[in-house]
């Protein structure tokens, strides 16, 4: 495959990311490839993914939301991370991210998205119905939940999300939201209105699910709560076909797994949408 390094303007802050293309043959359609809580266009599924998608003919955007790793810089010393990430952010970079694809004549792609960007990938798929198909690697449930049960996990605030939550809006009522918060679980560190954000404003992937019209996968480890990253019900409450596979002695980041989720996603993708 080839890869060419991309930047896509938004109102904002630019997103970075590969665009990468087959070698040989037609170009049959496009996949967006939507980053995990925290992560970016080099790590996880939109790391290894590429090399089999193109492997079948498609083009693949893997990038970075504004909201990727947990803090970083750019060309100042203006601090830019998942700590600032907001709901609305998250969805406006796809939209972005799809257009790049639009420009390249590719504008109903394959939606792909591990973790948060599944929750995100849920949202897209219902905006834009033209999505040929979505394929979900462990999306988490958002909604009002999402905090509580990371929460119970052992993330963010643990067993302090009232004292934390006060202090956030604390920040915020004093004109302080991108004070940065030191939080005792992952992902440690977040901005008051951030982390308010999150609390109030997460989009809910099974709220959503029954406007879903394209047809979908969903994978998660056996590793994984299925209350959090909710397949089964998620199928149910789909409009349209939706496949649960969960993968045996496989974590949420699928290590030592990467192949099994590869080999599951194109197999699904040629019985779906043709050889």
């Amino acid at each position: 495959m080839l890869a060419e390094l991309v930047w896509i303007p938004t109102d904002t802050l630019p997103l970075d990311g590969v665009y990468y293309t087959p070698v040989d043959g037609p170009v049959r359609g496009g996949v967006l490839l939507m980053h995990g809580n925290t992560m970016n266009f080099y790590t996880g599924a939109p790391r290894f993914l590429p090399p089999y998608l193109t492997s079948l003919g498609y083009a693949c955007l893997a990038y970075n939301r504004r909201g990727h790793d947990i803090l970083s810089i750019r060309d100042s010393r203006e601090p830019e991370g998942a700590a600032f990430q907001t709901a609305t952010e998250g969805l406006a970079d796809n939209d972005y991210a799809a257009g790049f694809l639009a420009e390249r004549g590719l504008s109903a792609p394959i939606v792909i998205g591990h973790s948060n960007g599944g929750m995100l990938a849920v949202q897209f798929a219902t905006a834009h119905p033209e999505t040929r198909a979505l394929v979900l690697l462990s999306a988490h449930g958002g909604g009002l939940d999402t905090v509580r049960l990371g929460c119970r996990a052992g993330h963010l605030a643990q067993d302090r999300l009232d004292e934390m939550v006060a202090e956030a809006e604390r920040l915020v009522a004093t004109g302080q939201g991108r004070t940065l918060m030191l939080f005792p679980g992952w992902w440690y560190v977040l901005s008051a209105e951030s982390f308010l954000d999150r609390l109030r404003n997460t989009p809910d992937t099974l709220t959503t699910a029954p406007r879903i019209t394209c047809p979908s996968l969903y994978i998660r480890g056996d590793q994984e709560d299925p209350e959090v990253y909710p397949a089964e019900e998620f199928a149910r409450r789909a409009a349209a076909p939706c496949t649960v596979v969960i993968l045996d002695r496989c974590d949420h980041f699928y290590r030592g797994c990467e192949d099994a989720v590869a080999h599951t996603v194109v197999k699904w993708l040629r019985e779906t949408l043709g050889a």
